[in-house]
């Protein structure tokens, strides 16, 4: 049988990666940072390289310590949860989860039987109150977060990329002088989401309409009421293409046929921290898995 490192010093190894710091991965572990480091080194000796690029109070993983842990982590999670499996009573396991209402009902809600089915354990409490980042650790352990990056001091996965469309009333495209030119704007109204507000101006830039104004900009915070303010004729929405994909509703159809990046992403934040906690990673791996960058959504 071939030698194996020991357990103590994969586990170290994983918290370290996971945390990116000796001294928070010992505090988790309930070592002291010399120890801790000890481990890890012990480890780098095992295999004959080095797993980490050591910074200033920091430490990242090079190529080989990405490799190792992609291997390693699922393998030592799945033993936590076996032994637990054995040692413990089935008990309700619960993520304080903030997500913007229009991807929960468009994006996360179609998928949440999946989640019920392969972790029946596991519940969600919902919190679509928007600026959901500021508030991790303090009543959500984790934020779906619509945004154009996140801070680097915080766990992020971005789960998506998308196009802004311009979505607009089916009638626009009707009567005598329909909607066909985006020089049009120019006597619209722009619906804008408060946490995309440089959709327009991303989209104009793009075609070379920088300097083309709308009637008027109204804002809103809620994805779902700006749908429904744009099928009614109030205005036309900057919104992703998701939103209009899934939102299915006939009344609503994307004008101009011009594709767009947009400059935000969804993204899966947490604190480093609070993936250590099996709820929050249970979520996290099913939601990666399900609804990340090469999921099935």
């Amino acid at each position: 049988m071939r030698r194996l490192p020991p357990l103590g010093a994969i586990e170290a190894f994983v918290q370290v990666a996971r945390l990116g710091s000796v001294k928070a991965a010992a505090a988790e572990l309930a070592l002291s940072a010399p120890a801790l480091s000890r481990r890890v080194q012990s480890l780098e000796r095992f295999v004959d390289r080095p797993l980490f690029e050591r910074r200033h109070q920091a430490m990242t993983l090079n190529v080989d310590g990405e490799r190792l842990l992609a291997q390693l982590a699922p393998l030592l999670d799945s033993l936590s949860d076996a032994v637990e499996s054995l040692t413990g009573t089935v008990e309700v396991l619960r993520v304080r989860l903030g997500v913007l209402p229009l991807f929960a009902s468009q994006r996360l809600f179609p998928h949440l039987g999946k989640l019920r089915h392969e972790h029946p354990e596991l519940h969600l409490d919902i919190d679509t109150a928007g600026h959901g980042v500021v508030r991790l650790g303090e009543g959500l352990d984790a934020v779906i977060a619509l945004a154009r990056e996140i801070e680097p001091s915080l766990y992020a996965k971005r789960l998506d990329r998308n196009s802004v469309y311009v979505i607009g009333a089916r009638t626009l495209l009707e009567g005598p002088d329909p909607v066909t030119r985006p020089e049009q704007l120019s006597r619209l109204t722009a619906l804008i989401h408060r946490e995309m507000p440089d959709t327009i101006s991303a989209w104009r830039d793009a075609i070379g309409l920088g300097d083309v104004e709308p009637l008027a900009t109204d804002y809103f915070d809620s994805g779902v009421l700006m749908l429904e303010a744009a099928a009614q004729g109030l205005g036309v929405a900057f919104m992703h293409a998701s939103h209009f994909e899934n939102a299915k509703d006939p009344r609503l159809v994307r004008l101009f046929d011009i594709e767009v990046d947009s400059p935000y992403s969804h993204w899966f934040v947490c604190r480093p921290r609070a993936l250590q906690q099996r709820p929050v990673r249970l979520f996290h791996d099913w939601l990666i898995r399900t609804l990340g960058e090469h999921g099935s959504d």
